[in-house]
């Protein structure tokens, strides 16, 4: 009798880390080697984004197949969503070829990732795929391990903000007790850098691009001064702690 599970296609989605190759787990090692192919997502095809660089350092580049998304687009709704639908189209089109298909992207794919708007797009088109991730370590944690920033301690809440849902919704996660992760904040650091201030937080903030690359730049949050800095930008403010060891328990 065949084996009818193993004829299903599976979609897996793979955390590569923010861009340092050796933050890739060991598991998500082996499932770029499984997969039939991986596809790691671009906004142009000429392009070797962050994704593609680290898988490269763990798989063959026949293997990978390179797809435009419109990772950027937020004012032109219809062109989103025609770019989306292209995309899944061309995943699909993989799935159909192949039995594992990876899709590589940086972080985790649970965390702001484009594979959430694939997966639910080839969910639509092929029901009987099988749809998994992988767990890759995330910018903050990297950044936090970098700089000595503690995201945690006793019972802080812990608040990641997209700063690309607008400043005052990072003004709001500031008002309160815990520590504030912002993300993609690069084009609004003078925004950013004026809720520190506000909020009395600047003090042990910090902030860094490209981590575990060649133009890393990790700096103290009171350093901004205002220029633009790279689209994907982490900022960690950490919460007011006072009391010493314990005093949050």
């Amino acid at each position: 009798m065949p084996d009818v599970m193993s004829s299903i296609s599976r979609l897996v989605g793979v955390g590569v880390g923010p861009g340092d190759p050796e933050l890739v787990t060991v598991k998500g090692v082996n499932a770029l080697r499984a997969a039939d192919v991986i596809v790691v997502p671009v906004m142009d095809t000429l392009e070797r984004g962050r994704a593609e660089a680290t898988v490269l350092h763990y798989a063959p580049a026949e293997k990978i197949v390179r797809v435009v998304f419109a990772l950027n687009e937020r004012s032109d709704h219809a062109r989103r969503e025609a770019a989306w639908d292209a995309a899944g189209a061309r995943v699909a089109e993989l799935l159909g070829a192949h039995s594992v298909v990876a899709f590589a992207t940086i972080g985790d794919p649970n965390v702001y990732s484009t594979f959430t708007y694939l997966a639910h797009t080839i969910g639509e088109l092929m029901p009987s795929v099988a749809v998994e991730t992988v767990p890759g370590i995330t910018a903050m944690q990297d950044l936090a391990a970098r700089s000595g920033a503690v995201l945690t301690e006793g019972t802080e809440p812990l608040t990641l903000v997209p700063v690309t849902a607008g400043a005052a919704v990072l003004k709001e996660a500031l008002s309160g007790p815990g520590t504030v992760v912002a993300y993609k904040f690069g084009r609004q650091a003078r925004e950013v850098a004026e809720a520190l201030r506000e909020s009395g937080r600047i003090g042990d903030a910090v902030w860094g691009s490209a981590l575990g690359l060649e133009d890393e730049s990790i700096r103290p949050a009171d350093e901004l001064d205002g220029a633009p800095l790279p689209y994907l930008s982490t900022l960690i403010a950490p919460a007011p702690r006072h009391g010493g060891r314990g005093g949050k328990l």
